[in-house]
């Protein structure tokens, strides 16, 4: 072999036996021939390594691409910020809406128990503030429900509404130690509202019909306790009770 030359080897030849025609005794009907070089890949897997190898590079260059055109500075100077495709408005059910907003309504206004300044020596000592109407619909609502029925299918409806209220505990705890509060009296304050109203019952599936209950009445029962400070504090315009 000359210099700066590599010599293959010999390729290897495989000749299989003729097969004879079973009609046409003598005649030869099919000859295999295999031929392959030892100690080399075939061309197919190489082609198959380059076209793998090919696409790789094209995901790679469309990943770079959507990266770099989904940057703050392309949207600033071409569109103004964004968000991309976290913009694209989202339908959100409406029940889920007011079912937020209701419970911040209730955690604002009655969840929370107040902290009033002491109760003055030989004063009254007893609630004045009794529950609101708002109040007692949204506990007769979670007792009771009739939001978030079917439109034409099953509704509920309250007509003719009246509450009454009666207080049927007021006292004082002796004086104790809370904590984040420090020396403060607890005072309970218990009513009992009774509401009475006429409910509609209007199904429209699969046999329609409608059910009023005329003298339909619920019992509600609220407590408004809170605390009373004890000791001489400040109860001027800078406390923070």
């Amino acid at each position: 072999v000359p210099a700066g030359r590599v010599r293959l080897p010999s390729p290897a030849v495989q000749i299989s036996q003729p097969e004879k025609s079973a009609s046409l005794p003598g005649r030869i009907t099919d000859i295999t021939v295999t031929v392959g070089l030892h100690g080399h890949r075939p061309r197919v897997v190489e082609e198959f390594a380059m076209k793998v190898g090919t696409r790789f590079i094209m995901l790679a260059l469309f990943t770079a691409a959507t990266a770099l055109s989904q940057t703050g500075c392309f949207w600033l100077t071409a569109q103004g910020p964004t968000l991309g495709p976290l913009a694209i408005p989202i339908p959100v059910p409406v029940g889920m809406q007011k079912s937020r907003e209701d419970h911040f309504w209730n955690y604002e206004r009655y969840e929370r128990a107040p902290v009033l300044g002491p109760i003055p020596p030989g004063g009254p000592c007893e609630a004045l503030d009794e529950p609101s109407d708002d109040e007692v619909m949204r506990a007769l609502e979670k007792a009771r429900p009739v939001q978030g029925n079917w439109p034409f299918f099953y509704e509920i409806q309250r007509n003719q509404v009246r509450i009454t209220k009666c207080k049927i505990s007021d006292y004082v705890d002796p004086p104790r130690h809370y904590p984040l509060v420090g020396p403060a009296q607890l005072h309970h304050a218990h009513y009992k509202c009774t509401v009475y109203f006429q409910e509609v019952k209007r199904i429209g599936w699969p046999v329609p019909y409608t059910i009023v209950d005329e003298d339909c009445q619920e019992v509600v029962y609220i407590d408004h306790d809170h605390l009373h400070m004890v000791g001489d504090v400040d109860t001027g315009c800078d406390a923070q009770f």
